[in-house]
């Protein structure tokens, strides 16, 4: 009888703790049956790459949950982001300078919605909900509602160049993982944020500055989403003020969630992240290659996101 129990229990311990690396081996086992050119090496590197954008996003994004906070302001970020980063790039015709244009408006960005989210006691909601419109706004009025490109060809290189055949933007979005995972497991900042999400009040009397990490987490994240956003804008180099970013918040957090972090907070893991990226960016690929309408791939993601929803509530 106590063997069995410890069995059970050590059971639904690895379901809980591995469920999205099972849900991830049934979902690619799947893909590979659907269609015979998904397994193709350049079929999954095309994965690999294409989810690679959303996937960094998600990173920072997963911080965000975690504290129990939200950042809706990804998306326009990007593209307000992308934009000035290309503008600085014409007008100086230096690659490092625009990257750090837009890495440091990206802490910028993270900064201001950190500020009026602890000092100003704007819900978080609230507070990336305006700074998403604002952004959004002012990327079009720069680029009076159409594209920006930029000036010099080389800056493709960022997004388009490879070592032994893996695209920068892979490695670059596999070492953030790895980065991002330690810091969060492994670091007092990791423990803090986790704290904060579990209990904010508990976390104010343990002697945490818990309007300092939450400042440093949204700045973090916004980081992330300028690295993004310089990816992005070196793919085709230019970007859109319109159609750049749009609905990449609802991909990170449909990410996030998938990969198992609660949305009330206090739990989740970056590794489960980078499964609930990969995952979604297969089910997208399977369903191109079955011909299947790109219309109904946002009705996927919606059940896939109830159905965690549903399974965390269960724990």
């Amino acid at each position: 009888m106590v063997i069995n129990n410890f069995i059970r229990k050590k059971f639904e311990y690895i379901l809980s703790e591995y469920s999205i690396i099972f849900a991830f081996i049934i979902i690619f086992l799947f893909a590979s049956l659907a269609n015979n050119s998904f397994m193709s090496m350049r079929n999954l590197i095309n994965i690999l790459r294409q989810v690679s954008i959303i996937g960094i996003i998600s990173l920072g994004m997963t911080l965000v949950i975690i504290s129990g906070g939200i950042d809706l302001s990804v998306g326009s970020a990007l593209a307000f982001i992308g934009t000035l980063c290309i503008l600085t790039l014409n007008k100086t015709n230096s690659i490092l300078l625009s990257i750090l244009v837009a890495l440091l408006l990206g802490a910028l960005i993270g900064l201001i919605n950190g500020f009026l989210i602890t000092k100003g006691k704007i819900a978080p909601f609230i507070s990336t909900l305006g700074m998403m419109a604002a952004l959004r706004s002012l990327s079009l009025y720069i680029n009076k509602g159409g594209s920006i490109s930029g000036n010099i060809y080389s800056f493709t290189k960022l997004s388009n160049g490879e070592i032994f055949g893996i695209a920068y933007p892979i490695i670059i979005f596999i070492a953030l993982t790895i980065i991002i995972n330690l810091l969060l497991q492994d670091t007092a900042f990791g423990r803090y944020t986790i704290s904060i999400g579990s209990n904010e009040k508990a976390a104010l009397l343990s002697a945490i500055n818990v309007d300092k990490v939450k400042i440093i987490i949204y700045a973090l994240c916004s980081t992330l989403v300028s690295i993004s956003s310089i990816i992005e804008s070196s793919r085709l180099n230019s970007i859109s003020s319109a159609s750049s970013g749009v609905s990449y918040e609802l991909d990170a957090i449909a990410a996030v969630i998938i990969g198992g972090t609660r949305m009330s907070g206090g739990k989740g893991k970056i590794l489960g992240t980078f499964f609930g990226v990969l995952i979604l960016g297969i089910l997208n690929n399977t369903l191109n290659l079955m011909n299947i309408s790109p219309y109904l791939q946002g009705l996927v993601k919606g059940v896939i996101i109830i159905v965690a929803v549903l399974i965390q509530k269960k724990e």
